[in-house]
């Protein structure tokens, strides 16, 4: 069974290519969000298995989205994502309930199923 993923960025044109490279390493993208009241819509209805979140969501902070999703999405695990790397994050990040982080250019289905702690299924 493949990982249900919802991809949450404010950039509609990494949140398509980010999809279509998920999908063909076979992830199950079950839903893409814009904003964070989108992402908490979209994850209590669908119930995804994990939510790639932009630590920089335009004018909302994804670091906030990622404690309001842990609250109400409880099943959904949540993975930060950003263009920058994780020095540059890294006490941000620690301070979240997020499960870990990929900077967007290692975004992969094998690195996801290793922060959670699955092996990739292909």
């Amino acid at each position: 069974m493949a990982l249900r993923c919802l991809i949450v960025d404010d950039n509609e044109a990494f949140l398509a290519s980010a999809s279509r490279l998920l999908s063909a390493q076979g992830l199950e993208v079950v839903g893409r969000a814009l904003s964070g009241a989108e992402a908490l819509r979209l994850a209590e209805q669908l119930r995804p298995d994990v939510a790639l979140v932009d630590v920089q969501l335009g004018g909302e902070d994804g670091l906030e989205l990622t404690r309001r999703l842990a609250v109400n999405a409880h099943t959904t695990r949540v993975i930060l994502i950003s263009s920058h790397s994780k020095d540059e994050l890294g006490e941000l990040v620690a301070d979240t309930p997020a499960v870990g982080f990929l900077p967007k250019p290692a975004l992969g289905a094998d690195a996801i199923a290793k922060l959670l702690g699955y092996r990739a299924s292909r």
